[in-house]
Protein backbone atom coordinates (compact mmCIF):
# COMPACT_ATOMS: atom_id res chain seq x y z
CA UNK A 1 0.00 0.00 0.00
CA UNK A 2 1.28 3.44 -0.93
CA UNK A 3 1.87 6.24 1.53
CA UNK A 4 1.04 8.71 -1.23
CA UNK A 5 -2.39 10.27 -1.78
CA UNK A 6 -4.70 8.70 -4.34
CA UNK A 7 -4.25 10.35 -7.75
CA UNK A 8 -7.96 11.17 -7.89
CA UNK A 9 -7.64 13.29 -4.72
CA UNK A 10 -5.09 15.66 -6.24
CA UNK A 11 -6.79 18.85 -7.47
CA UNK A 12 -4.55 19.85 -10.40
CA UNK A 13 -4.65 17.83 -13.59
CA UNK A 14 -2.87 18.43 -16.90
CA UNK A 15 -3.14 16.29 -20.01
CA UNK A 16 -1.40 15.89 -23.36
CA UNK A 17 -2.50 13.70 -26.24
CA UNK A 18 0.50 12.96 -28.45
CA UNK A 19 -0.07 11.59 -31.94
CA UNK A 20 2.19 8.60 -32.60
CA UNK A 21 1.90 5.27 -34.34
CA UNK A 22 4.04 3.74 -31.57
CA UNK A 23 2.52 4.72 -28.22
CA UNK A 24 3.41 1.41 -26.53
CA UNK A 25 7.07 1.85 -27.45
CA UNK A 26 7.20 5.29 -25.83
CA UNK A 27 5.38 4.17 -22.69
CA UNK A 28 7.90 1.36 -22.30
CA UNK A 29 10.87 3.64 -23.01
CA UNK A 30 9.76 6.39 -20.64
CA UNK A 31 8.90 3.89 -17.91
CA UNK A 32 12.23 2.11 -18.24
CA UNK A 33 14.24 5.32 -18.28
CA UNK A 34 12.42 7.10 -15.46
CA UNK A 35 11.96 3.93 -13.42
CA UNK A 36 15.63 4.09 -12.54
CA UNK A 37 14.99 7.08 -10.30
CA UNK A 38 11.29 7.10 -9.46
CA UNK A 39 8.59 4.52 -8.73
CA UNK A 40 6.57 3.04 -11.58
CA UNK A 41 3.45 0.91 -11.48
CA UNK A 42 1.37 -0.76 -14.16
CA UNK A 43 -2.04 0.66 -14.96
CA UNK A 44 -4.63 -0.81 -17.31
CA UNK A 45 -3.24 0.28 -20.67
CA UNK A 46 -0.11 1.98 -19.39
CA UNK A 47 2.07 3.05 -16.48
CA UNK A 48 1.95 5.39 -13.52
CA UNK A 49 5.11 7.27 -12.59
CA UNK A 50 5.23 8.49 -9.00
CA UNK A 51 7.39 11.59 -8.75
CA UNK A 52 8.86 11.15 -5.29
CA UNK A 53 12.57 11.90 -5.60
CA UNK A 54 14.52 12.64 -2.44
CA UNK A 55 11.57 11.46 -0.33
CA UNK A 56 9.42 14.39 -1.47
CA UNK A 57 6.15 13.53 -3.17
CA UNK A 58 5.40 15.83 -6.11
CA UNK A 59 2.64 14.03 -7.99
CA UNK A 60 1.88 11.41 -10.63
CA UNK A 61 2.41 11.08 -14.34
CA UNK A 62 0.25 8.52 -16.11
CA UNK A 63 1.32 7.21 -19.52
CA UNK A 64 -1.56 5.58 -21.36
CA UNK A 65 -1.62 3.79 -24.70
CA UNK A 66 -4.44 4.76 -27.06
CA UNK A 67 -3.82 2.36 -29.97
CA UNK A 68 -7.14 2.94 -31.80
CA UNK A 69 -6.35 6.66 -32.10
CA UNK A 70 -2.57 6.27 -32.60
CA UNK A 71 -1.84 8.31 -29.51
CA UNK A 72 0.03 8.40 -26.24
CA UNK A 73 -1.94 10.08 -23.47
CA UNK A 74 0.08 11.67 -20.69
CA UNK A 75 -1.79 12.85 -17.63
CA UNK A 76 -0.26 14.66 -14.67
CA UNK A 77 -1.86 15.00 -11.24
CA UNK A 78 -0.43 17.15 -8.46
CA UNK A 79 -1.34 19.24 -5.42
CA UNK A 80 -0.62 22.57 -7.11
CA UNK A 81 -0.07 24.11 -10.53
CA UNK A 82 3.69 24.52 -10.06
CA UNK A 83 4.24 20.83 -9.29
CA UNK A 84 2.01 19.76 -12.18
CA UNK A 85 3.83 22.05 -14.60
CA UNK A 86 7.21 20.73 -13.46
CA UNK A 87 6.14 17.10 -13.94
CA UNK A 88 4.61 17.92 -17.33
CA UNK A 89 7.89 19.59 -18.32
CA UNK A 90 9.90 16.50 -17.39
CA UNK A 91 7.60 14.22 -19.38
CA UNK A 92 7.58 16.62 -22.32
CA UNK A 93 11.38 16.93 -22.52
CA UNK A 94 11.98 13.19 -22.27
CA UNK A 95 9.32 12.20 -24.79
CA UNK A 96 10.40 14.82 -27.34
CA UNK A 97 14.00 13.64 -27.02
CA UNK A 98 13.06 9.96 -27.35
CA UNK A 99 10.71 10.68 -30.25
CA UNK A 100 12.93 13.08 -32.14
CA UNK A 101 12.77 11.00 -35.34
CA UNK A 102 8.99 10.87 -35.16
CA UNK A 103 8.85 14.65 -34.56
CA UNK A 104 6.49 14.23 -31.60
CA UNK A 105 4.63 17.30 -30.42
CA UNK A 106 3.62 17.57 -26.77
CA UNK A 107 1.20 20.19 -25.50
CA UNK A 108 -0.12 19.87 -21.96
CA UNK A 109 -3.44 21.49 -21.12
CA UNK A 110 -5.19 21.87 -17.81
CA UNK A 111 -8.14 19.52 -17.42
Amino acid sequence: MSEYPPAESLPVRQRAVVATERPARYVKQLGSHMGRKIDTAELPGGLRLTFNRDGIFRGYGDLLIDEPNNALIMEVRAEDEEKATNIAGVLDRHLVRFGERDELVVEFRRV
